[in-house]
């Protein structure tokens, strides 16, 4: 990473990055719903990535939703990264946008807190901005 990289992330994450992240690339503590506190992921159960990906902003299912054609949201690029959809404790999916499916929390339905296209079997994106860690 160039100091251009590193200029344009974000101290927090560059700080929280060494107690989240193990040796190996994991996540050291477990995932959590930052609305309700329910476990998405044990710890040592997904590698950290980096990829750019655009999430909606995050609301509880049923929610009123942005007028027709525009979308809020974030384009976050730190993520967990999960290869197999049963190695979550917590997570459900939003019906089919497109090509993705959305992952929400499965116990308050917050969300989205993650991206799964479906053209990849072996990809579940939990961008870290949207959990907590614990």
């Amino acid at each position: 990473m160039d100091n251009n990289e590193q200029q344009t992330s974000r101290p927090q994450e560059d700080t929280e990055r060494p107690e989240l992240v193990s040796d190996d690339g994991k996540n050291n503590k477990s995932v959590l719903c930052q609305r309700c506190g329910s476990k998405v992921l044990c710890p040592g159960m997904a590698l950290f990535a980096e990829k750019e990906l655009f999430l909606p902003s995050m609301r509880k299912k049923g929610s009123p939703s942005s007028p027709e054609g525009s979308v809020d949201g974030d384009t976050l690029t730190s993520h967990w990264l999960v290869d197999d959809m049963y190695t979550f404790e917590n997570v459900g999916f939003t019906n089919d946008v497109g090509r993705i499916k959305y992952l929400i929390c499965a116990d308050c339905e917050i969300g989205p807190i993650g991206w799964h296209c479906l053209d990849d079997k072996k990809s579940f994106y939990v961008a870290m901005e949207r959990v907590n860690h614990a």
